[in-house]
Order: C-alpha cells, then sequence, then structure tokens
C-alpha cells in the first residue's frame, strides 16, 4: 500500500506521487469547466440583463476577484489535501452545473436576478481559484518545481483555450445553456469520483467521498438526459406565453411564443413583433417611406435587419418594386422565416420571392463592401435593427454607419429607421434623431402606437429636406391612412426633444442613453 500523500502534506518522496497523470489530465478538464462556467454566466448576464459589454466586463471582474480569493485561501488548508480537492470539485459540479438553470428561473420569479449571479459567480470563481494550488502540492513531492509549475499552468492554458473554443462554436449553438452547465458539471463531478477511486487510500473518508461523488454524479447525468426540457420549462418562465420554439444561433436566441392567435418572437429575450398588431409597426415603417418614393417607383429597396420577412412583405405590395436587397447578420433568422409554414403564411412568403434576395452579413459590413465594389444606389433603405441595447447593435446606430446610408441611397430616395420609443426612450430616440441631422440626412421623426409595445418611433431621411408626406401610395393597409398620416408626425409637449449628443463609434453613448431610459418610468429594473 502507497504511502500516505497527507502525510506529510508538504514533504518530499522519491518520484512522482501516485496518479500523477490522472492529476495532470484533471488539471486540463477542471481548467476547461472553470471557464465555461464564467463564459455561461457572461452569456446569461448579457442575455437577461442587456449590455453585453458591461455584462461581460463584470462577470470577469467578479469571476478573476473570487479565483484570487480561493488561491489566497487556500494557503490555510494544510491536510487531507485529497479530500477537500475532490469536495471542491462536487461543490463545482453542483453549483456550475445548475447556474445556467438557476439563473433563468430567478430571472423570472425575484426582483432581481444580480445577487444570484454574483453569488454564483464569487462561490464557483473561489472553488476554482482553490483547485489549482492544492493540485500543485499534491503533485510536488518529487518533481522539480520549475517542472512541476510548466506543466500545471501549460494544461491550465490548454483547458482554458478548448473552452474557449468549444463554447461558442459547438456547445451553445448545439447544447444551449442548461445542458452545457449540466455537461460540465457531470465533468467536475466525474473528476471527484475519479479521484475518490484512484487515491482512496489517501483519503480520511474515502466511501464518503466515493459515495458522495456517485450520488452527484448519477444526478447530474440524469439532468443532462432530460436537460432539453429543463431548459424548456425555465424559459417558459421568462414569458407569459408558451414556448414553442427556441434556438440559440450563432448570434442571438430565437424564441417563438404562442397563445391563441397571438404569436410572439422574442431576440435574446426582447420582444421583436406581436401576430396581433404587427402590421401596425410594419405598415408605419414602411409606407410612409413608400410615399415619398421617386415618381416612377422605388425600383430598387434595401433592407438592413428585417429577418423575420415581415417588412419585405409590406414592400411588395407595390407592383413597382423591382428588387430587394435584405441584409440581416443571422442565417437562422432568415432560415427560420422562410422555411417554417407558420411563419410563412404570416410574412405571406415573402423570403421566398424571386424580386427578394438575402445576404447574411453584418450590415456595415455589406454596406462598405457594396459601395466599394460600385454597386447601384437604393430608391428606398429601410433600417430595422433591433433596439441599440449593446455596443455591436449600437455602431449601427451611429454616425459613421449612416453616412453610409447617406452615400447608398439615391439623390431622390427616401429612408427610414426604427429608432426605439419616443415615450420610454426618449434620449435613445432623440439621439438617433440627431445622429441623422448630424450624417446631412434631413431627419423627419414620427411615432405610431402599437399596443404591444406602446409608443413607438420611426425617422423618415432624405438628402434634401422634405415636408411631412400627406397622402400614402396606393396599397391594402389595415392600419394607416391618409388622415392619419400627417398626425403621426406630430409629438406632444411631454415628447419634445431632450439635450442630448450625437451616437459616434468613439463613445457609443446611444446604448448609455438607452440603459438609462430603460431604468427610470417602464423600464424593468434587474
Amino acid at each position: 500500500m502507497p504511502l500516505p500523500l497527507r502525510q506529510p502534506a508538504d514533504g518530499p518522496a522519491d518520484g512522482p506521487p501516485p496518479g500523477a497523470r490522472l492529476l495532470l489530465a484533471t488539471v486540463l478538464v477542471v481548467a476547461t469547466c472553470g471557464l465555461v462556467y464564467e463564459l455561461i454566466a457572461a452569456t446569461m448576464a448579457s442575455y437577461l440583463l442587456g449590455d453585453s459589454v458591461t455584462q461581460f466586463s463584470l462577470v470577469i471582474g467578479v469571476y478573476l476577484s473570487a479565483m484570487g480569493l480561493g488561491s489566497w485561501l487556500s494557503k490555510s488548508i494544510e491536510r487531507d489535501l485529497h479530500d477537500r480537492f475532490i469536495t471542491i470539485q462536487l461543490i463545482i459540479a453542483v453549483v456550475g452545473g445548475l447556474s445556467a438553470a438557476s439563473l433563468f428561473l430567478g430571472y423570472a420569479y425575484l426582483s432581481t436576478v444580480r445577487p444570484l449571479l454574483f453569488a454564483i459567480l464569487i462561490l464557483v470563481g473561489t472553488m476554482v481559484g482553490l483547485e489549482i494550488p492544492l493540485l500543485m502540492r499534491i503533485l510536488k513531492d518529487g518533481q522539480e518545481l520549475k517542472d512541476l509549475v510548466a506543466r500545471v499552468l501549460a494544461f491550465d492554458y490548454i483547458g482554458s483555450l478548448l473552452a474557449s473554443l468549444l463554447f461558442p462554436l459547438a456547445l451553445l449553438p448545439h447544447l444551449g445553456l442548461v445542458r452545457t452547465s449540466l455537461l460540465f458539471g457531470l465533468l467536475n463531478a466525474g473528476v471527484a469520483l475519479a479521484c475518490a477511486r484512484a487515491f482512496r487510500h489517501q483519503l480520511a473518508r474515502p466511501r464518503a467521498a466515493l459515495l458522495g461523488s456517485l450520488i452527484i454524479t448519477v444526478i447530474l447525468a440524469a439532468l443532462l438526459a432530460v436537460g432539453h426540457r429543463i431548459e424548456r420549462f425555465a424559459e417558459n418562465q421568462l414569458y407569459d406565453a408558451p414556448v414553442i420554439f427556441s434556438n440559440k444561433t450563432a448570434y442571438q436566441r430565437l424564441t417563438l411564443t404562442r397563445w391563441q392567435d397571438d404569436l410572439r418572437l422574442y431576440i435574446d429575450g426582447n420582444l421583436q413583433f406581436s401576430s396581433v398588431d404587427e402590421h401596425r409597426y410594419h405598415e408605419a415603417l414602411v409606407h410612409p417611406a413608400m410615399s415619398e418614393a421617386p415618381a416612377a417607383g422605388a425600383a430598387r429597396a434595401l433592407v438592413l435587419g428585417g429577418g423575420d420577412g415581415l417588412a419585405v412583405r409590406e414592400l411588395l405590395k407595390y407592383p413597382a418594386l423591382a428588387h430587394v436587397d435584405l441584409v440581416d447578420l443571422d442565417p437562422g433568422m432568415t432560415d427560420l422565416f422562410r422555411r417554417d409554414p407558420m411563419l410563412r403564411g404570416l410574412n405571406k412568403d415573402s423570403l421566398s420571392d424571386p424580386r427578394v434576395a438575402i445576404h447574411n452579413a453584418d450590415a456595415m459590413r455589406w454596406l462598405e463592401e457594396h459601395l466599394r465594389s460600385g454597386g447601384p444606389r437604393f430608391d428606398l433603405i429601410l433600417v430595422d435593427l433591433p433596439d441599440p441595447n449593446n455596443f455591436s447593435l449600437g455602431k449601427l446606430y451611429s454616425h459613421p454607419f449612416y453616412r453610409l446610408l447617406a452615400h447608398a441611397l439615391a439623390e431622390d430616395g427616401v429612408g427610414v429607421i426604427q429608432a426605439t420609443s419616443p415615450y420610454l426612450a426618449p434620449r435613445s430616440f432623440w439621439c438617433i434623431v440627431a445622429t441623422l441631422a448630424a450624417a446631412d440626412l434631413h431627419p423627419r421623426p414620427y411615432h405610431a402606437h402599437v399596443p404591444s409595445f406602446g409608443d413607438w418611433g420611426f425617422v423618415l431621411v432624405s438628402h434634401a429636406a422634405r415636408p411631412v408626406p400627406q397622402r400614402l401610395a396606393a396599397a391594402p393597409l389595415h392600419y394607416l391612412s391618409d388622415d392619419l398620416l400627417p398626425g403621426l408626425f406630430v409629438f406632444p409637449q411631454d415628447q419634445q426633444p431632450p439635450e442630448v449628443e450625437i451616437n459616434r463609434l468613439s463613445d457609443q453613448l446611444l446604448v448609455h442613453y438607452y440603459e438609462q431610459d430603460l431604468r427610470g418610468p417602464g423600464g424593468r429594473r434587474s
């Protein structure tokens, strides 16, 4: 029987300890798991709370600080190193493995999810910070310190690389957040079980360690087997209606809910449309601009965003329209609305119309390439992008982006931009208007009432100043009328423009305005 490694804990021995290869492999596994939990927490925070840059920064800072705390606390563990290491693995397995499901449910049922998020980060981060120092102390007998540190850190960094590659490319798109966290919780439990068996002679309570590891491994394996149902249940708690479809693409989470005749699309938890009243939004977006199209009609149109095909549906009501370029970043979005029979019925199969060309690309890069290659200018440009709740979207509301729009718009052409709510997000709305004015696009802001959203804002743009449109072009409509059209451009006294700066790429003030607006009256506090 080998000598117990815990007696003495720090004394020399004649060669590497038993199970050294297992422990080095363990370094690789725990390093991968540790970074995956950090990425899960950051993604969940971004998904639930918005502003991905802020959430990722906070999560990374808190997590790394907790790891530092764990490393510092490791010096107080002087005996039973193997037992302590197994206990740490089981704590990480349970807390980290259940982290995604806990955050989903916490967001649904708690007034604020931040304390739960930070509690998970601090607990898991502290335990992860304890792992490597304990492993190095277990492994150090019979090895040169320089060789030990080199091996352990090399495996640690390789594990981090694996996590950073696997998480966005394989785990998140195919397993989702809940099953990914359960899978890596199972890996931590598996490490504990393997160590409990391999080092049973070095443990103070081998049976308890083995039994505890086995029970937690079995529980997490069972939860992983039904992980899809857990994720569906957890996500259902976020919405008022049953979830009928949910998929995490490479760019965003798409969720469809349905209650009776009300079909709703959510992107990263934010409502994009309700089938009950989406016609109000899309008619207000498209038809005031079409009323100002060139005399011969808008022969060529560009739609940026709008991957659901609903704005394109409205455009295709005009026979003179010869071609539509639709640019949407996410092929998962356009494929869904081009393939699903229910969604095709909603958009009237607009994405399969021969006049429509779909480009899955970043709107800014596509515009740059289109202009660089000498592509034709557009009679009509519709910008139907999600609200600027993060910096990736904020750049598509910036002064440089609007200058690109100006170059792509024909001399007598017209454009329209969805511009958030002038009532719920006034600084955001008027920041967009001011930025368009700075880009010499002569904005004319207007708004319409969409019951699912409230008072919603849009901006007409053109190369020269124009009067407010008075009559709509001939098209079958359910909401707009000639009588209603001029009133859309009138704002009441309590919605006059506040003082705002324009949105530049260098500062992205719009994202901060949007975050501040939603924290005010009508915005959800999280």
